[in-house]
């Protein structure tokens, strides 16, 4: 039988319950970050804290299952789409996000036929108006240019 000392750090005097001791070292690493981060609303301590608006989790008879979202995190803004392609084919797919001034970007993303959960991502933009400003839409095709369109899923509800 091996016997291990069992011991209890305490920080701060009696008193300061309801404030977290925060470590020299660490206190030193924030007054590194630029004061843009240090003063943002958002932190949650892990980061910028990332806004996410989905719409509902579609399905489609064919097999295909999305919900695409708007995500943003400080200034910047994406969509990003969540599916499963169940119909034993590769599809087509396009992700569109929508901004203020019929501002569009578009990601054509690779829908393999594996039957696994996956994601495609716009790229990140600098925000222009508020996350409501914005509107994502995914849309699933066969392949090839005649393809039959088989499920549209956007941010909004």
């Amino acid at each position: 039988m091996v016997a291990l000392p069992l011991t209890v750090a305490s920080a701060g005097q009696v008193g300061d319950a309801g404030r977290a001791a925060v470590p020299a070292a660490a206190r030193d690493a924030a007054d590194d970050r630029p004061d843009t981060v240090r003063r943002s609303p958002f932190l949650l301590g892990q980061g910028l804290a990332t806004a996410v608006r989905c719409g509902p989790e579609l399905t489609s008879p064919e097999g295909i299952e999305a919900q695409t979202c708007v995500l943003t995190q400080g200034e910047d803004t994406w969509a990003r789409a969540y599916y499963r392609n169940a119909t034993g084919a590769s599809l087509d797919s396009v992700l569109s996000l929508m901004g203020p001034g019929g501002r569009t970007v578009q990601m054509r993303c690779a829908t393999g036929a594996d039957d696994e959960p996956a994601t495609c991502e716009t790229p990140r933009e600098r925000g222009r108006g508020g996350p409501d400003a914005y509107t994502a839409v995914t849309e699933f095709a066969e392949r090839g240019a005649d393809g039959a369109l088989l499920l549209r899923s956007g941010s909004n509800s």
